[in-house]
């Protein structure tokens, strides 16, 4: 006979399992000033370096300090590859991209003894269009659609993983438009929609494969643009993520995300290309691992 599961460790295990596949899973974020349209016949490269720590374990509300979640360490550290062309859809700009992450995620503290995940992250491919653009007014309506592919490393048998296993499918609408001077505000909405997985074994503390579901998980994030001059933009976005519970083998896991986070992003166009310096964290959650560090370094090469 199968030994009962532990309702409160199935449920942070669960979560574990899904902050810990690639970023992209979570929510969409937006790089100052990506809701402009761009001008068309441009192919671009961006390589980043992204990395995160996620540390207390919150349920409900409440840091819960009973082991295993006495000292939970979760690292990620990955590399992204991503290719974008621009061009003309009917008359409105558009951009495509494709991007694959290569990273590792590996656990200390409470939780050293689970074994590391190194390897490719699962594929993403997005397509972005602009009814409106006036880049006299500095004023943009944007849309678009990624899906995520499940090409990324991943063992049923173990609890972290790089890659989910699983499809997943967003839309988003961003908007913006100056505020005072050189400072633009910009605000996006998304909704992400979630495949299952149906191989979910020791992150769902099964010995066999059990069905891993998730419901649609909403994210929007406001914040103001400075355009300091043509090299240097600063920004900062305050990000809200709502949704998003699981259930596992039909049986409803109480797990709400409910999350704020903050982002700031410090960027310098150049002759070489664009850099841009992202730091953030979340500020409140509601249910799984806090995010006590997010750093991402990019580089963006138009040619």
């Amino acid at each position: 006979m199968r030994a009962p599961i532990s309702r409160p460790f199935l449920i942070t295990t669960v979560l574990a399992l899904w902050l810990l596949t690639y970023k992209a899973a979570f929510a969409i974020d937006l790089q100052p000033n990506d809701i402009v349209a761009p001008p068309p016949d441009i192919t671009a490269l961006t390589l980043t370096y992204y990395s995160t720590q996620n540390t207390t374990y919150y349920s409900n509300g409440t840091a819960v300090s009973k082991s295993p979640y006495g000292n939970p360490v979760i690292n990620t550290n990955s590399g992204i590859t991503r290719i974008s062309h621009t061009y003309s859809l009917a008359g409105l700009p558009g951009v495509s991209y494709v991007q694959l992450p290569y990273g590792t995620a590996w656990q200390a503290g409470s939780l050293a003894a689970y074994p590391a995940s190194t390897g490719i992250g699962d594929t993403a491919l997005a397509t972005a269009l602009w009814p409106y653009s006036n880049h006299e007014t500095r004023t943009y309506l944007g849309l678009a659609a990624y899906l995520g592919l499940p090409t990324g490393t991943y063992k049923s048998s173990q609890a972290f993983n790089l890659g989910q296993n699983r499809y997943y499918s967003d839309v988003q609408m961003g908007f913006q438009t100056p505020i005072v001077g050189k400072v633009d505000g910009a605000i996006a909405v998304d909704t992400m929609f979630y495949g299952g997985n149906s191989q979910c074994a020791a992150a769902c503390l099964s010995p066999t494969n059990v069905a891993l579901n998730q419901k649609p998980l909403t994210t929007t994030q406001v914040g103001p643009i400075y355009n300091i001059n043509q090299i240097f933009t600063v920004a900062a976005n305050y990000i809200y993520v709502a949704g998003g519970a699981q259930s596992v083998n039909n049986v409803y896991l109480n797990n709400v995300i409910n999350t704020q986070r903050y982002l700031l992003s410090a960027v310098a166009r150049t002759p070489y290309g664009r850099f841009t310096v992202q730091y953030g964290r979340d500020m409140e959650i509601k249910n799984g691992f806090m995010q006590t560090e997010l750093l991402a370094l990019r580089y963006h090469y138009a040619f």
